[in-house]
């Protein structure tokens, strides 16, 4: 019988150590012995639902049509929804939690076509354990799609606008100062702002990057080699949203950044040298 989706994109925060994603793979293929799994990333921060959310997000336009598995499920096991939505009129469908991992690529895709809660018990494995649902009930509802079975069959339906929302913060400009936040710092220590680059459009090429360490002047540029050694610079990362780096080293070691972290854009003072770091005392003053 030919496979209705022929490919099955794996993420997760199980990591590399444990047997995991391996066990899930094996659950898949016993069920569709000729599915692809291709392995997004299984190096999410243990329980951060935003940061899985926001990987697959960045890597949704990319993509192979299909089934996508999402798991990064710190509530497993309580009242939260196992869910499947449909995207594209069934053109993919995305298989997980119900707590907002999936929701930024489901966004990003037009929005949920159909959306269900997966409880059909011939889909699940029989287990006492309620606490891999990786393997119980997304592995095999996957699975199961890919051989054809039609979503509804996995599940009642539910409202799309139930579904639990996407957690992406908004910057917000205020007296000329633009408000961001860092989502995501990659290997190499580039960390990306939730800042679209129109966002800068009024701004010099020379700016004021305040932050929690201090301050910093940074130069709007188009790639790392642009850079003079030692130069922080913006520059549009290749997901489209603007990065606070350095060439050829981490800028998020050098400027303290994390996941999470504030950053301020502003325009540089006049009398301030491009260049110049501010530093910021932490600790009881005297």
């Amino acid at each position: 019988m030919p496979l209705r989706y022929d490919t099955i994109t794996f993420l997760s925060d199980y990591g590399l150590v444990d047997e995991f994603v391996g066990v899930v793979h094996s659950v898949i293929r016993s069920i569709a012995p000729d599915v692809a799994i291709v392995d997004l990333t299984h190096g999410i921060a243990p329980y951060d639902v935003r940061g899985g959310g926001l990987a697959l997000a960045r890597a949704t336009p990319y993509l192979c049509p299909g089934v996508v598995v999402a798991v990064v499920d710190p509530a497993v096991g309580t009242s939260r929804r196992p869910i499947a939505v449909e995207v594209g009129d069934g053109a993919s469908v995305l298989v997980g939690p119900d707590n907002g991992v999936l929701a930024p690529a489901v966004a990003l895709c037009g929005g949920a076509t159909r959306a269900v809660q997966i409880t059909n018990p011939e889909v699940l494995l029989p287990t006492e354990s309620a606490t891999f649902d990786g393997r119980d009930v997304f592995a095999p509802a996957a699975a199961h799609l890919c051989l054809g079975m039609d979503l509804g069959e996995l599940g009642p339906e539910i409202d799309p606008i139930s579904l639990f929302p996407a957690m992406v913060p908004l910057t917000r400009e205020e007296e000329g100062r633009l408000h961001a936040e860092v989502l995501w710092v990659d290997r190499y220590g580039n960390a990306q702002l939730n800042v679209d680059p129109d966002e800068l459009e009024g701004y010099e090429e020379h700016v004021l990057l305040v932050m929690d360490e201090g301050q910093r002047s940074a130069r709007r540029a188009t790639t790392f080699a642009d850079l003079d050694q030692n130069e922080i610079g913006l520059i549009v990362d290749s997901y489209g949203l603007v990065a606070v780096v350095l060439d050829k080293r981490s800028a998020a070691e050098q400027l303290g950044l994390a996941t999470g972290s504030a950053v301020t854009i502003q325009a540089l003072d006049e009398d301030r040298p491009p260049g110049i770091v501010t530093p910021v005392n932490l600790g009881p003053r005297r």
